[in-house]
């Protein structure tokens, strides 16, 4: 697409990662969505990255419309200099693109001795509770906490019931969704994975007010709003989309997709072996904490993937049909054999 070198193998890091992982929806399966996003000129392939206001622990990142693929690295790196610097770092991003999987940035604090954190908003596909008008996007958070002998601690969720891969995932196997994922355009219960198309959306984590969607609600607007408003980016139902098909929403009153990251240097609080010990009986006391009836253990956050990253090294990444004919089909685009 006209990529440096580097930036294409950033990207290209990033997708294999989400893959690896067991993310599926964030993997090559983006790929051609990064594609069509390009060929409509929302994506620049060779961006100007840069702070453009910054204090010793803050920072403002403008992406110029780069690859939120390579955007991200780039301002996470930034918030690890600054704790380097004096304790923690924290910047907010405007004129980004979608940038992947959260979890991926918020690890690159572990090797420093730090905690991460990453956030992002995203185009607006998920209803607030009690309102049928879709205002905020799936919204993500992770946070990566380093351990001694353990492996880290490492959270990334979307706010929602269910993130809009996973509907993507059940589209392309032409299967239903379960109850609570999403709602049809008078704010009831579907269990169509392609309601979105039809004018539903997405609910927040909680799915109803009886189980406490509200909640799910406010995560989703707390990252709206450290990622967009913060940060001069665009935010609620003015989040740029994803597929470049749909238009883009009138009066933006901001640029491009926001994200937000952190860094806080352990020894900031406390000496960095001290506390990764205590990390290491945190996480062996919940591992080891007895199961309900029906499982076999309970999980920490970050085991799935290490477990699913393990087997896909071993055996290969499995990939849909659909996913594989988009792939061949891009390859006779670019002249490049798959």
């Amino acid at each position: 697409m006209g990529c440096s070198e580097s930036a294409a193998e950033i990207a290209t890091n990033s997708l294999l990662i989400a893959d690896l992982s067991g993310v599926d929806s964030h993997g090559v399966a983006r790929l051609t969505g990064y594609v069509r996003l390009w060929e409509v000129n929302r994506i620049n392939t060779k961006p100007d990255i840069k702070i453009i206001h910054e204090t010793p622990s803050t920072g403002v990142v403008d992406g110029d419309s780069g690859l939120g693929l390579v955007v991200a690295p780039f301002a996470m790196q930034a918030a690890i200099n600054k704790a380097k610097a004096v304790g923690s770092g924290w910047i907010s991003v405007q004129n980004s693109n979608h940038f992947g999987i959260a979890g991926q940035y918020a690890m690159m604090a572990l090797e420093e001795d730090m905690i991460g954190i990453a956030m992002t908003n995203a185009s607006a596909l998920v209803a607030p509770t009690f309102s049928k008008e879709r205002m905020l996007g799936t919204n993500p958070i992770a946070v990566a906490v380093p351990a001694g002998s353990e492996p880290p601690f490492v959270a990334d969720f979307a706010t929602t019931t269910a993130a809009n891969g996973k509907l993507e995932i059940l589209q392309r196997k032409n299967q239903l969704v379960p109850d609570g994922w999403v709602q049809n355009s008078d704010g009831g219960n579907s269990n169509d994975a392609h309601e979105l198309k039809k004018g539903g959306a997405l609910l927040p984590l909680g799915s109803d007010r009886e189980h406490s969607s509200h909640k799910g609600y406010m995560l989703g607007s707390i990252v709206d709003i450290f990622s967009g408003v913060l940060s001069g980016a665009n935010f609620g139902p003015w989040v740029p989309p994803f597929p470049a098909y749909v238009p883009m929403p009138e009066n933006q009153p901001g640029k491009g997709i926001g994200h937000f990251f952190g860094a806080m240097r352990i020894d900031a609080f406390r000496t960095a072996e001290a506390f990764k010990s205590d990390m290491d009986l945190w996480i062996q006391r919940f591992r080891n904490a007895k199961p309900a009836d029906g499982f076999e253990k309970v999980i920490v956050p970050g085991d799935p993937e290490r477990e699913m990253e393990a087997d896909r090294r071993k055996n290969g990444i499995p990939l849909l049909e659909e996913v594989v004919t988009e792939l061949e089909n891009l390859g006779k685009r670019f002249e490049i054999e798959l």
